[in-house]
């Protein structure tokens, strides 16, 4: 049985990782700042809270983070901690630096310190690519972060190249573009647009107020995507992927997806509000994950409209209960 240890298993992407694992057969640690006060909220939603074993681990602390991967003795290590929201960094840029990149750092030295052969995924994030005039990013493709949060993220990404070079580490970074599901907090914009079609359809007179909707991402589905970072531990060689779907659609098209799947005409329901707008947005963001598809044999199983279905569906059933 090998064990692994999800820092960051509270959040969407930590709980999907959790369930994955758990049904490989693995003997599953995560990591929380506060384990004792924690709701782990999406971990009893996916029914998996008493199958893992929770602990408190501070990632800006070198000590808290040594002591843990002493402790547990982990074969495979998934770094998911961090503040995860782009529009939050704007407003704690300190926060969001120390958290992503400090907080790797520290792993890797814990796991350099040890000395033992675990192997080490990094949520690096499409977000470091910046603007590429529309161009798909692959691994080869230059950063040009635009948010505190990419910054941080690249920063992260980097240090992992590093010590994968100068140590000798099995250390990846899976490049992740937007991945979604009924996890994510309403301060993601796919979440809060779920559910406003569904208050609104089913009777509230509330308006979906949006920022600038023209922009376009690479949508997918967050449980296709915890498969992909399993996967890349799997391999004889660490490398770095990038995880898509390879199509990209603006945020329009998600809008009018969901009010069309209940029936509505978007046009009628939503107001673009300026104050909503970012100090520095990435227009379109293209994906190449031709990598993944050769080396991992991964794909993704669900596209846009898939995701605004699914989490629709979700929606209506949490409401439901």
């Amino acid at each position: 049985m090998k064990t692994a240890l999800i820092c960051g298993i509270s959040g969407q992407d930590g709980s999907y990782l959790a369930k994955f694992l758990l049904e490989k057969g693995y003997k599953v640690f995560g990591t929380s700042r506060d384990a004792q006060i924690s709701s782990f909220s999406n971990l009893l939603y996916l029914g998996i809270k008493n199958s893992v074993t929770v602990l408190s681990m501070a990632s800006t602390d070198f000590h808290s983070v040594l002591q843990t991967v002493l402790k547990i003795q982990p074969d495979e290590i998934y770094n998911l901690a961090g503040q995860s929201s782009v529009a939050l960094s704007f407003d704690q840029p300190v926060e969001t630096m120390v958290s992503i990149s400090i907080g790797t750092i520290h792993l890797l030295e814990a796991i350099r310190f040890v000395n033992l052969p675990v192997r080490f995924y990094n949520a690096s994030s499409s977000e470091c690519f910046g603007n590429t005039g529309g161009v798909a990013a692959s691994e080869e493709t230059l950063f040009q972060p635009r948010s505190p949060y990419a910054v941080a993220k690249s920063g992260a990404h980097w240090a992992v190249a590093n010590y994968r070079d100068a140590y000798n580490m099995f250390a990846c970074n899976g490049i992740l573009f937007n991945h979604e599901s009924c996890l994510r907090p309403e301060r993601f914009v796919t979440r809060k647009i779920i559910k406003a079609v569904h208050r609104i359809a089913t009777g509230s007179r509330g308006k979906l107020h949006l920022g600038n909707i023209s922009i376009a991402r690479d949508w997918g589905w967050a449980p296709d995507y915890v498969g992909a970072m399993w996967k890349m531990l799997q391999q004889d060689i660490p490398d770095d992927y990038v995880i898509a779907t390879g199509e990209t659609h603006t945020l329009e098209d998600f809008v009018a997806e969901a009010f069309s799947i209940a029936g509505l005409d978007w046009h009628d329901h939503v107001v673009t509000d300026s104050s909503l707008l970012r100090a520095s947005e990435i227009m379109v963001s293209r994906a190449d994950p031709t990598k993944a598809a050769d080396r991992l044999q991964w794909k993704a199983l669900h596209k846009m409209s898939d995701v605004v279905r699914l989490m629709l569906q979700e929606e209506n059933r949490n409401l439901g209960r």
